[in-house]
């Protein structure tokens, strides 16, 4: 693949970051403060096995707490993007495959956290550097 650069505004991406860390900050809270909540969806969904393969499922729901917390504390302050999306789309596919997957009656969490994803995807697959082009531009060289 070709090398390619290409400008975006330093502000979009912050954007970007800030919207999309919230969400997985939110959950986390919802994860250490709802458990019962969060491991009943996990019992009663299609796939709710998955939800067990560390063992019971509160240890997943605390697990995947830790990480949405940390990892979307990281990519909200901009620390580590890259492996904090990576974390982050480490914790969000399983939960979808758990939670999401197999609920015919709501696709809309379905699709919200595929597009989750493609958040995730844009900061893991791009290695943004604020090199200093214009006052609000963001010169990305892609690897």
């Amino acid at each position: 693949m070709k090398n390619s650069t290409f400008e975006v505004k330093k502000s979009s991406v912050l954007i970007l970051r800030m919207m999309l860390s919230g969400i997985f900050i939110v959950a986390s809270l919802n994860h250490f403060f709802n458990m019962e909540k969060t491991v009943a969806r996990i019992e009663q969904a299609n796939f709710g096995a998955i939800g067990q393969l560390l063992g019971p499922p509160e240890v997943a729901v605390i697990a995947s707490g830790i990480v949405m917390i940390s990892a979307g504390i990281a990519l909200l302050i901009g620390f580590k993007t890259r492996w904090a999306a990576i974390l982050l789309l480490l914790v969000l596919i399983p939960i979808t495959l758990t939670i999401q997957v197999g609920q015919v009656q709501s696709m809309g969490p379905l699709f919200k956290n595929i597009g989750l994803a493609g958040g995730l995807l844009f900061f893991a697959m791009n290695d943004l550097k604020f090199r200093k082009t214009s006052e609000s531009t963001i010169k990305n060289k892609q690897l």
